[in-house]
């Protein structure tokens, strides 16, 4: 078979709906785990993109082309026992607060269980402040024992530069933006942040929508910069008006910080100020979707009949809002794979050329864009 592959193939060989497939390859909704191991079995069997890591070979010089039976996963204790010798922990370092909403904890998810195949162990570090400020490492990450570093949500540019410039192999998931100094040299993977939004402008300008704009702080992170470049792209392409006056680039985090109730109010002159309201609001990612949810409705604004609303993560929240949102999907296991094979690979060739990777994404329709 194939890397040509898709979701309908898998589910014919294997007699399931294709909806059941799609459930377990990207780890959203209930299913069964025997089902889910079948289906991700047969996904590697059948080349489908990067799920071919349930065959993926060991990067131990003695066990390089090591494979497990018939496409499955290799016994544990075999591979463990043919990796090379050393520290053996991998250093997970984040700011953020990773809950059952974020994408990242199943991110994590998979990192552990792809590392645990080659005998790593994964410890989490959530960096504190005096840690950030001082440009200190925890005191827990050590060469004796750490083989290397991910970033999650590292956000700060004199921090990540710190850590880019150590000799531990590390991967950044996410990644400041520089725009005003040199970008550091550093393995990074984002998700695809432009062609759902390159899609979502093209099809509702078929349906006649011509104002869209942007909520987000577009300097946050690289993914909310990439989002808005993608949206100001995407709409020079189509022929269709940008107005920098209606999008909203604020920094909401400074916002929130004198308090939920004050930032929705802001929110709202803001949104109450504008002559006229766009049709559409790309959020760069669901929260901020959520909160101009709230602050639409304080003006007596309708979602979707006055504005429609686009997130961006499809976060349980995005699901259980009303009306439900619009998002783009993030295929967090696929992240979780890529970046194992991304750390490990700068593991065994130090030297190679720093790489910029982004992981697949897929548009999710919901009520906050129905009209």
């Amino acid at each position: 078979m194939t890397d040509r592959a898709t979701i309908q193939d898998i589910a014919d060989a294997l007699g399931l709906s294709r909806n059941t497939v799609s459930k377990a390859i990207n780890n959203t909704g209930s299913i069964a785990e025997t089902t889910k191991a079948a289906v991700l079995k047969k996904a590697a069997e059948m080349g489908y993109k990067q799920f071919s890591y349930l065959t993926l070979p060991s990067f131990s010089d003695d066990a390089e082309n090591m494979e497990g039976p018939e496409g499955g996963l290799y016994d544990q204790s075999v591979t463990r026992s043919k990796t090379a010798s050393g520290p053996r922990e991998i250093a997970f370092i984040t700011t953020g607060q990773m809950d059952n909403s974020h994408f990242g904890t199943t991110m994590l998810d998979r990192i552990s269980h792809e590392l645990a195949i080659f005998g790593y162990s994964v410890t989490i570090y959530r960096l504190l402040p005096a840690e950030l400020a001082a440009l200190r490492l925890p005191p827990g990450i050590h060469p004796s024992r750490t083989a290397g570093i991910i970033c999650a949500e590292l956000l700060d540019k004199a921090y990540c530069r710190m850590v880019a410039g150590l000799p531990y192999p590390t991967v950044f998931v996410d990644f400041p933006v520089y725009l005003d100094e040199e970008a550091p040299k550093a393995d990074i993977l984002l998700m695809d942040n432009s062609s759902c939004i390159y899609s979502f402008i093209r099809e509702m300008k078929a349906k006649g929508v011509r104002r869209f704009s942007f909520f987000g702080d577009v300097l946050h992170c690289r993914s909310f910069y990439e989002r808005f470049q993608s949206f100001r792209s995407a709409l020079e392409i189509y022929g269709l008006p940008f107005d920098m006056s209606s999008c909203i680039l604020t920094e909401c985090s400074e916002l929130r910080r004198d308090g939920f109730s004050k930032y929705i109010k802001t929110l709202s002159d803001t949104l109450q100020a504008m002559p006229v309201l766009p049709e559409v609001f790309l959020c760069a990612n669901d929260f901020l979707a959520i909160d101009l949810m709230r602050a639409l409705n304080q003006i007596g604004a309708r979602v979707p009949e006055d504005v429609m609303l686009l997130g961006f993560d499809d976060s349980s929240e995005s699901r259980i809002v009303t009306p439900a949102l619009s998002t783009v999907h993030i295929h967090s296991q696929t992240m979780g794979y890529t970046a194992v094979k991304m750390l490990l690979g700068r593991i065994k060739q130090p030297d190679l050329y720093s790489q910029v990777i982004h992981t697949e994404t897929s548009l999710v329709y919901r009520a906050s864009t129905e009209r």
